[in-house]
């Protein structure tokens, strides 16, 4: 009975631990959610700009010009992507559909991709 128990580790160092990519997957969104919910009163402020009278709107286009705020919104579209997929991904999850080990690493694959790939065609839309 003793050989079944595991030694555990003390700690929990995160940069020594081998993490799959489904893992990688689901930090990023965590993080593009936090991000997402962070960055909610800029892109309200933005909106609102947007929608305002012509000075505001002109306020918004001089904005918009700006290449720091571009790639802002560029690391927010990505976030929302991202997110979005993989939010997907843990739906079908939830339904028992792409459990496996080898399912669940070439969805993730394809979270990465499609995010990535969604990202660059609306991000030239963008710039």
């Amino acid at each position: 009975m003793a050989e079944l128990v595991k030694t555990r580790p003390k700690f929990l160092n995160l940069f020594e631990i081998k993490l799959p990519l489904p893992g990688w997957a689901s930090i990023l969104h965590r993080v593009s959610g936090a991000g997402l919910f962070l960055m909610l009163p800029l892109l309200i402020w933005l909106f609102g700009l947007s929608l305002g009278s012509q000075d505001a709107f002109d306020s918004f286009k001089s904005i918009m010009d700006c290449w720091l705020v571009k790639l802002i919104l560029t690391g927010l579209l990505w976030a929302y992507l991202h997110h979005f997929c993989m939010g997907v991904r843990i739906l079908l999850i939830d339904r028992h559909i792409g459990i496996e080990k080898a399912q669940a690493r070439a969805s993730t694959i394809a979270v990465l991709t499609v995010s990535l790939v969604l990202t660059l065609v609306l991000g030239v839309q963008l710039w």
